[in-house]
């Protein structure tokens, strides 16, 4: 099985990179800038590109039977922007399972469950550019044809995995608070083989 890793550099990246690797799957990176990356394997084909180009993920998608995005929004939209590229390329290839890393934001409220917790009361946040744009993200998979998932961590520091951790389907888990770089990777890693959150988002917290 060939996986198609998207922000392969970032933090949360980094760590499905070893994660895939270990279990001896072929890994396609689409990345901006090779030098990056740091790791060397038969099994890890990297590719120089922009998931904004249609050019650039339409070739990074050959032989690919499954896609694991860990992209930052930046900003700039590029994660909502990206989706509008990949979801129809991924349709038109007959490639279904899809799973992406969010923020808790574009999890349901629990005190206001009619609102998204960026928009409900729940929320500290000063900012919500980022929130936007998993929203916007969330809202195309979600009339997608894809079998995606979206795990959406709370407060994410750097740190290893543990294997010990809540989820919760939908919302947050009852006061988390945060959740490591590494045990966010792992869970994703998991539930792209598991599928038992088909359709959904995933709230993921101590």
């Amino acid at each position: 099985m060939r996986i198609l890793l998207l922000g392969a550099t970032g933090r949360v990246g980094s760590f499905l990179v070893d994660l895939l690797l270990e279990a001896n799957f072929e890994v396609t990176a689409l990345v901006r800038d090779e030098k990056k990356i740091k790791v060397k394997h038969d099994s890890l084909t990297i590719i120089k590109g922009n998931t904004l180009n249609h050019t650039d993920l339409s070739l990074a998608l050959e032989h690919v039977d499954g896609v694991i995005s860990a992209l930052n929004t930046e900003g700039e939209n590029i994660l909502s922007n990206t989706m509008k590229q990949l979801i129809p390329l991924l349709e038109m290839k007959k490639i279904k399972r899809f799973v992406s890393i969010g923020t808790a934001g574009i999890l349901q409220s629990r005190v206001e469950p009619t609102l998204l917790r960026y928009l409900s009361s729940e929320s500290k946040r000063k900012s919500t550019t980022a929130a936007k744009d998993h929203e916007h993200a969330f809202l195309l998979l979600n009339q997608s044809q894809l079998n995606w998932t979206i795990v959406c961590p709370t407060y994410l520091p750097d740190g290893p995995i543990t294997k010990k951790f809540r989820i919760e389907k939908e919302v947050l888990p009852i006061d988390g608070q945060s959740i490591s770089t590494g045990d966010t990777a792992f869970f994703a890693f998991k539930e792209f083989f598991d599928c038992k959150y088909s359709k959904s988002r995933v709230g993921i917290a101590y």
